[in-house]
């Protein structure tokens, strides 16, 4: 019997061999997400790969090493930006100054979590109702990478090239896994997406023509901020969006890595740490930045949780911001090679919503925790929305996320007044009615 894949902790250093791979590893996982949102905002996305390195770098200072997380370009923004650039008397320099002041405000919202704590997260968001919500990140993703690879085409005919590839790409990051020993285990991604990468190149998916055109080396381009009224209130409700992200995304990772991540470094830092990105990016003309699940998919698959590794992949997006060729390469990758990957990543995502329940030992002969979570999975599921002003929309992992904050508000007041009758099993509800 072969010995149990062995972990490799938040703070331990790897060697440098280990290292640069197991980094080129979180920045294929997260480059094409990465890089479409400054694409649909019409930005560069050098600036883009150049503040997400800088704001993961600020983000593992500030959480002292304690918490493994990669901040890439953040999508809740994009329909709000999308209606400031729209506008004639405004435009993209308006939607950075709504950046900025939703940074300051989740600063904010992080400062008072140091003084009033995280209980209220445990009172209003049990085991029952942050299972489901945890896994929702993943779920709520699967038709994206199913999009993305090729295998979910819609209206237009499904290419059996792309199906082929999608397929080897999952298989080999899957039997990966299970089947590799040593080092290769820890790099079962990025062996899976080099010979995906091999075989759609074999089979004329790879379109070179982007790196024919790119620069050498080019500097980002930087933009500065303007402020305005309107485009602030358009920007702000996304804040409801990124808030709920980023607790959902600390718990998975919590649950990944074996610690509470809530509680030490503290979701105050964390928190902080994703304001403070999200405001110096929009300073410099980038998008805002969030947590990303990919990165934690990939920590899932490897239990490489290892800091340097992440800080090693904020530094090979911060290059790779300054080498327009390199980027382009990178971007070369065809969707069904990045959709394998990234089926297998999402879900074990939602895996670890659903080890969370397991190991809370949530018991389903609870009415509460039966409603809780099958409300939060339907809602999250259903496709239904809630709009936020004139672009923010609440939907999916959010607005599940809010549900079962309210649901999980109204049970614990119910609890204090003492009129719940939940009891252990069926049988206690019929003898109690008798």
């Amino acid at each position: 019997m072969s010995a149990p894949r062995r972990i490799i902790q938040v703070e331990e250093r790897v060697p440098l061999s280990q290292g640069i791979p197991l980094s080129i590893q979180h920045t294929f996982a997260m480059f094409s997400a990465s890089v479409l949102v400054p694409y649909i905002l019409g930005i560069s996305p050098s600036i883009a790969l150049l503040m997400n390195g800088i704001g993961t770098l600020i983000f593992i200072f500030i959480t002292k090493g304690k918490a493994p997380a990669y901040l890439g370009s953040s999508f809740a923004f994009i329909s709000p930006a999308l209606l400031v650039i729209a506008d004639p008397n405004l435009g993209y320099q308006y939607a950075l100054g709504g950046f900025v002041v939703v940074g300051l405000l989740m600063m904010a919202i992080a400062i008072l979590i140091k003084f009033v704590g995280t209980a209220w997260i445990d009172a209003i968001l049990p085991p029952a109702a942050m299972g489901p919500v945890v896994a929702l990140i993943g779920l709520e993703l699967a038709s994206n990478a199913a999009s993305t690879g090729g295998v979910l085409a819609g209206d237009a005919p499904i290419d059996p090239k792309a199906v082929i590839v999608f397929c080897v790409t999952l298989g080999l990051a899957i039997i990966g896994q299970i089947l590799y020993r040593g080092f290769a285990s820890a790099i079962a991604i990025l062996i899976s997406i080099i010979v995906g990468y091999v075989l759609a190149l074999a089979m004329g998916l790879v379109d070179f023509s982007a790196v024919g055109s790119a620069s050498v080396f080019a500097l980002p381009a930087f933009q500065t901020p303007k402020f305005s009224t309107k485009a602030i209130l358009t920007i702000i409700p996304a804040i409801l969006v990124v808030v709920n992200e980023h607790i959902g995304h600390q718990v998975v990772t919590s649950e990944v890595v074996g610690r509470d991540l809530l509680k030490e470094p503290g979701l105050d830092k964390s928190m902080f740490s994703d304001g403070l990105s999200t405001m110096l990016s929009g300073f410099c003309g980038s998008c805002p930045t969030t947590t990303y699940g990919e990165n934690i998919g990939v920590m899932a698959i490897t239990k490489v949780y290892s800091v340097w590794v992440i800080g090693g992949a904020a530094a090979f997006s911060i290059a790779l911001s300054f080498i327009g060729k390199a980027s382009a390469l990178i971007e070369t990758i065809p969707g069904p090679v990045m959709g394998g990957v990234s089926f297998l990543l999402y879900g074990m995502i939602g895996a670890s919503g659903i080890r969370l329940m397991v190991d809370s030992k949530v018991d389903y002969a609870k009415p509460r925790n039966l409603a809780l979570t099958s409300v939060i999975f339907v809602v999250g599921l259903s496709g239904i929305s809630i709009q936020l002003g004139e672009a923010c929309t609440l939907t999916g992992m959010s607005l599940a996320a809010v549900t079962g904050m309210i649901l999980g508000l109204l049970f614990y007041i119910l609890d204090k007044l003492k009129l719940t009758n939940d009891h252990d099993d069926i049988e206690d509800i019929i003898e109690a009615d008798v």
